[in-house]
């Protein structure tokens, strides 16, 4: 079954513990987009933000950052179960073979302007292609429907490898997601801009 994986870039940061600790009961994972200012331009949370909600659910740490290699040590100390660094970043190989160090799951994400073959030379020390629906650096934005296919074609050239969603996952499209191979659908504003986030959740699960 598909995995619902929060983003709690969509929360109140205000309420951010709480907000973890109503969905969590119904969600794979805690998705924490992480930006610099530099490769996307806003700025948002740092590891001692991750660590703050450590032991609330499983969490899934998404680097939109140009250096990961500087951070990873402190983001798997902070707790996370997945870093997913960018393709388009700085040393992505690198990036994860330090994530493997920590033993922990790697992902590799990927722009939706980058093409597809600029994994290729590095999938394999991969768990996890988190194929981006937008472009990184805001939550809201709306999804691009070429996903889907990108989705498609990446769990048919990579079946082991799990294939996570995020930028614009919502009720209306999680159907065709999970059908061309999703594993693990991120969501921030169809989740946290809901009267009842739960439910939501629960209609993304069943596609």
């Amino acid at each position: 079954m598909v995995e619902i994986a929060p983003s709690m870039l969509g929360a109140d940061f205000g309420e951010m513990r709480k907000a973890a600790e109503l969905v969590a009961p119904e969600s794979g994972y805690l998705h924490m987009d992480v930006m610099d200012g530099h490769f996307v331009p806003n700025i948002t949370m740092g590891s001692d933000l991750v660590k703050s909600l450590n032991g609330i659910g499983p969490l899934d740490v998404h680097l939109m950052i140009t250096d990961p290699c500087d951070f990873i040590d402190d983001f798997a100390n902070a707790g996370a179960e997945i870093i997913s660094v960018h393709i388009e970043a700085n040393n992505p190989k690198e990036a994860l073979e330090l994530i493997k160090k920590h033993n922990i799951k790697a992902g590799i994400a990927i722009n939706p302007s980058t093409p597809e073959e600029a994994i290729d030379s590095i999938v394999d020390y991969a768990d996890i292609i988190l194929v981006m629906s937008v472009e990184p650096g805001y939550c809201g934005q709306s999804f691009y429907e070429g996903t889907i296919n990108r989705v498609r074609k990446f769990k048919k050239k990579y079946p082991s490898k799990l294939i996570e969603v995020d930028g614009g996952v919502s009720a209306k499209n999680s159907q065709q997601l999970i059908e061309a191979g999703a594993d693990i659908l991120v969501a921030g504003s169809a989740v946290f801009n809901s009267d009842n986030p739960i439910h939501i959740i629960k209609l993304m699960k069943q596609g």
